[in-house]
């Protein structure tokens, strides 16, 4: 069973158990998704399925979208509602100057990971270390904000939904935390969900209820998408089987025999099949198309 399936991750297990389950289901001995959520993040996930596992190196860079819950006035050791309390403050935050504070955000900065994350510092896990009490330092990394908004802004509870567009590798957690520091409350995640990731949107998604029921009734490869859905933003380019073949022995082709596309990457399709087989690039400069993640045959062929 080859392809993905965008799960909607549910609360309280994490990305490494759900892509689990899903691999069950799917009884395949490879799978993999494409970023990581918190055990307390819902949302979308895409999980490749079987020989699509090597096209997730691949994949080009994409905006995401986080819809977050975010409380005033509380500070934890995570960033976040399950972390150990910090500092509880009485927060009087305006309408008015929680948009003027969010604008400060849009844009390319610099942020440094949270210690309760996924990143590793000399092959250690972040959250491994704060589970020990220790703290390290982190190199700041660069992120893009597209868009920042908040909504249902309750004043008296202090609280309300953030919603952000942002690059890969951005911390909503850290801008709740950064944000509540520049109003002088502090601020904490109570929730969050994503909504886009690599291409796919919430509408893509199953639940793992809906995949066991769909595994059990044999129906669940009709949810399958298929692996070049991730790569829309990539031009398609047509070549015949014999220059397939020659694709996954890592052989280049020549770019006057196959049209002379432009310089870049492209979604390489069998002209004979229509079947997608992979990513390539033209090269201008040695006047080459080459394999850049190429696809085994169904049969595991590779010549």
């Amino acid at each position: 069973m080859a392809g993905i399936i965008c799960l909607d991750k549910p609360e309280g297990i994490t990305s490494s158990k759900a892509l689990a389950i899903v691999r069950r289901l799917a009884g395949t001995k490879k799978a993999g998704h494409t970023g990581t959520l918190d055990p307390m993040a819902t949302g979308v996930l895409p999980i490749f399925l079987g020989r699509s596992t090597r096209l997730i190196g691949a994949l080009p860079p994409r905006a995401k979208e986080y819809r977050a819950q975010v409380c005033l006035g509380l500070t934890t050791d995570t960033l976040d509602i399950t972390g150990t309390v910090l500092e509880r403050r009485e927060a009087h935050v305006t309408r008015e100057q929680l948009g003027g504070a969010l604008d400060a955000f849009v844009g390319t900065t610099l942020q440094t990971p949270p210690m309760y994350s996924a990143v590793s510092v000399n092959g250690v896990r972040l959250y491994e270390l704060a589970r020990q009490g220790i703290e390290v330092e982190r190199k700041r990394r660069r992120i893009t904000v597209y868009s920042i908004s908040a909504a249902d802004f309750r004043e008296g509870e202090q609280e309300f939904i953030l919603t952000v567009r942002c690059s890969e590798g951005t911390y909503i957690r850290t801008i709740a935390d950064d944000l509540g520091r520049m109003l002088g409350c502090g601020a904490c995640l109570k929730a969050l969900r994503r909504t886009y990731s690599t291409g796919f949107a919430l509408s893509d998604c199953i639940t793992l209820d809906q995949a066991r029921a769909l595994a059990e009734s044999g129906h669940l490869a009709e949810r399958i998408l298929p692996e070049d859905r991730a790569f829309l933003g990539y031009a398609p380019l047509t070549v015949a089987q014999t220059q397939v073949r020659r694709l996954r022995n890592g052989a280049p082709l020549a770019l006057d025999r196959i049209g002379r596309p432009a310089p870049g990457i492209y979604r390489v399709y069998e002209r004979e099949t229509g079947m997608f087989v992979g990513l390539g690039r033209a090269d201008h400069t040695t006047g080459e198309f080459r394999a850049k993640s190429i696809l085994p045959s169904e049969e595991g062929e590779t010549i």
